[in-house]
């Protein structure tokens, strides 16, 4: 394969340190084999190592000679990282009395390729190239994916970052797996989501994910319905990206320009919103069993709790009731929408409402109030009280009704007012 060219190059200008410091047996292994043989190149090296013995000393040696990074992960296993600005390289102590014993304990052939970068030499002995040429992701054992259930989650995770397919037997074997699912760790779990949700092709992964058992301890309605507001929501993005102009739909959907995901974390709430369970109660009760913020669970509670106020009245709130809304929920319009919009809503219902919310000088959703509680306590004689504040909100809605336009309008509206 013409990535092994690759996998020369990056030994020749990318590696990050002299070979010189490596050992005569050590070998790299898993991604970084596997992406250089299917010449997929990364902006940041995640390298792994494999040596027969010493491999946190080695990682020491190297970090200490380069003034790099350097931190033991797993001492019992013995595995070590070093940090250098081009990314992390980890050392890790063959598992097993030779290299083919330590690559039959890993997950799928495509990851048990490793390359003896001395020799410049691919060792495969379960034919994980053969694989790689065909797109599939092969188990190596029944028994590898049982001693660790969140291999189970990484098979559909990298089959759609691969965009390869899972091979037949294997899948059979994942549902067979799914019920150990429960037994990994939620945080562990979220991660894997997380891989999911932020990629624009992730849709599928995690309706085959739920579909082979994998997702019901965590949601407990996955209806047909609502995998398919998954795949609703990707057309929902596209519609926004063709209707919108491109700042207005960065701004929109915040995304960040430095951002390696596909997906801004609005989508991936939404995304997620399409998951649990509709009550934001209920909810919220299965975000906590997974361990997500407190920000993404207010976040997709809010939501959830005024989506039908949107759905039910979109083209028909007064200003005033367009006001209290947005007065309301805040940043998580953004979120309502394309919620509303998955689930049905004509974008044209909800387009000025958009535009409203994207403008920073629209005085129903971003209000910037003509007279403060100051001027109204300094210049009516009045005494702080809850008054003010109803004063105020009834001031505002005046303003973008358009009764009212200067300072001095206010105070005479908040006088006829008080008087009455």
């Amino acid at each position: 394969m013409t990535g092994q060219h690759t996998l020369t190059n990056l030994f020749t200008h990318s590696l990050p340190f002299s070979l010189d410091l490596l050992p005569p047996d050590a070998c790299l292994v898993g991604g970084a084999v596997r992406d250089a043989l299917l010449n997929c190149s990364r902006n940041y090296l995640d390298l792994d190592f494999v040596v027969p013995n010493g491999a946190v000393e080695t990682a020491r040696k190297i970090a200490n000679n380069y003034q790099a990074g350097f931190v033991v992960l797993d001492e019992q296993r013995r595995i070590a990282r070093v940090v250098f600005k081009q990314g992390t390289v980890d050392f890790a102590q063959q598992e097993g009395e030779n290299l083919e014993k330590d690559l039959r304990r890993r997950d799928f052939t495509i990851n048990a390729i490793a390359y003896d970068v001395h020799q410049q030499q691919l060792i495969d002995p379960l034919k994980g190239s053969e694989d790689l040429k065909k797109r599939l992701l092969r188990m190596v054992s029944l028994n590898n994916l049982k001693d660790d259930p969140l291999r189970l989650l990484r098979a559909y995770r990298q089959a759609i970052q691969l965009n390869f397919t899972i091979e037949e037997k294997t899948r059979e074997t994942i549902r067979q797996l799914a019920p150990l699912i429960k037994k990994v760790a939620a945080e562990r779990v979220q991660t894997e989501l997380g891989y999911l949700l932020s990629d624009s092709r992730g849709s599928q992964g995690l309706i085959d994910m739920a579909k082979d058992g994998l997702l019901n301890p965590w949601f407990k309605e996955l209806t047909e319905d609502k995998l398919q507001q998954l795949l609703k929501v990707d057309q929902v993005v596209k519609l926004l990206r063709d209707q919108l102009a491109i700042d207005d739909f960065y701004q929109f959907l915040n995304y960040e320009l430095d951002s390696y995901q596909d997906y801004s974390l609005i989508i991936q709430r939404a995304k997620l919103a399409s998951l649990v369970l509709s009550v934001p109660e209920k909810a919220e009760l299965e975000l906590v069993n997974l361990k997500y913020s407190r920000a993404d669970i207010r976040m997709i509670t809010k939501a959830l709790t005024y989506l039908p106020l949107l759905e039910e009245n979109q083209s028909k709130m007064s200003l005033r009731e367009l006001y209290f809304f947005f007065l309301e929920v805040g940043d998580v319009f953004p979120l309502i929408v394309i919620l509303a919009l998955a689930r049905g809503i004509l974008l044209t219902d909800i387009l000025p409402l958009i535009y409203r919310y994207l403008d920073p000088k629209d005085q129903v959703a971003h209000p910037c109030p003509l007279i403060t509680g100051h001027d109204l306590i300094k210049q009516l004689n009045l005494k702080p009280s809850p008054q003010i504040g109803q004063l105020l909100t009834e001031i505002q809605i005046a303003y973008i009704e358009g009764k009212i336009l200067t300072k001095e309008e206010a105070l005479a509206f908040a006088e006829t007012t008080v008087n009455h």
